[in-house]
């Protein structure tokens, strides 16, 4: 069966299958543990957790929250635990890493009691990939995490940017779901709750179909009518599409607003770090971001930006700001990341 036909449970029976004969077999059996990451833990997960039948429960009870992702998942706890059926499970959720945000941070401005009784708040996602930014930003700049005030960018078909003082998340863009905050591949990202109402009342557009929308033809896809890949896109603003380009400089514009407002809260920035697969990949992103940001004393260096390798500083070198290009390793996060640890 071709790759990009598998469903998660096939891809992950078919990685299971596989294991014995890429990796030698001193290297890795017996299996000790499979770690899955969970992309929304609600606010019960606050650390990895090993997975039983309530936890196995509560993330499919979140699905409604991250439907591209949590199902995904389960698929593949189920797929591991029909193939490894005495090998422990654990955990690693995305949101964890958020569980100390501040109420400032995480409540809306609606009334308090969607909060009390519906856990409407601010949850943050791509906590993994943030915390391995966080790490590496400090041992880069060669200084301790909770002396830093860092901005870290995972930007990638999904995005999102979070501030960190004190070695710890004080604000992040996304929000109750991973809908939230930063333009993304199919996602818009952070948008005026009054169009959807708009749509529901002039439109009678079925919740269904907004989901539908909302989900899988917004952001790139939907402006560039073109792709939801970032390469894709950048390939037909290149040679010429209107609407490629259009979407290109959204993305910039939200990107380079999202770090300005971050880097306010925290009073100014020591480094920023882009992550993800565009965030690593794309030069010319990095450079339309960065333009404007001189006034934070972020400057990059071309010579630097353009032919970059992760993991690499990419500023001036008197510059106030480290730019730093860190390649995104969550496995990394993984293997720290264990219950009691």
């Amino acid at each position: 069966m071709p790759a990009e036909t598998r469903t998660p449970a096939e891809a992950a029976t078919w990685l299971l299958d596989q294991l014995p004969q890429v990796i030698p077999l001193k290297a890795c059996w017996p299996i000790r543990a499979v770690r899955h990451q969970i992309v929304h833990g609600g606010a019960e997960f606050s650390r990895p957790t090993v997975i039983d039948d309530h936890v196995r429960t509560a993330i499919g009870d979140l699905a409604g929250l991250a439907p591209l992702h949590n199902p995904a998942a389960l698929e593949c706890v189920d797929a591991a635990a029909r193939a490894l059926p005495d090998v422990p499970q654990v955990a690693v959720f995305d949101t964890a890493l958020y569980a100390a945000l501040p109420p400032r941070a995480f409540l809306y401005p609606v009334p308090y009691r969607w909060y009390a009784d519906w856990g409407v708040r601010r949850y943050g996602f791509h906590g993994v990939s943030h915390g391995y930014g966080l790490r590496q930003a400090s041992e880069m700049c060669h200084r301790d995490p909770g002396k830093l005030r860092v901005v870290t960018c995972h930007l990638g078909s999904g995005s999102s940017a979070t501030a960190f003082r004190d070695g710890r998340p004080v604000q992040t863009t996304m929000g109750f779901t991973p809908m939230d905050g930063l333009m993304m591949g199919t996602r818009p990202g952070a948008l005026d709750p009054g169009i959807i109402l708009h749509l529901l009342k002039t439109r009678r557009l079925a919740v269904e179909q907004l989901d539908e929308v909302l989900e899988h033809q917004s952001g790139m896809l939907g402006v560039s009518g073109r792709s939801a890949d970032y390469r894709t896109v950048e390939a037909a603003a290149t040679d010429g599409h209107r609407w490629s380009k259009v979407i290109l400089e959204m993305f910039a514009d939200r990107v380079r607003s999202a770090i300005g407002g971050l880097a306010v809260t925290l009073g100014g920035i020591d480094a920023l770090v882009f992550t993800g697969g565009v965030g690593e990949h794309s030069a010319n992103l990095r450079a339309a971001v960065c333009e404007g940001l001189e006034c934070l004393g972020v400057r990059i260096d071309p010579g630097r930006n353009q032919p970059c390798h992760p993991d690499a500083d990419i500023s001036v070198s008197t510059a106030a700001v480290r730019v730093l290009v860190v390649a995104a390793r969550e496995e990394a996060e993984f293997a720290r990341r264990w219950p009691g640890a």
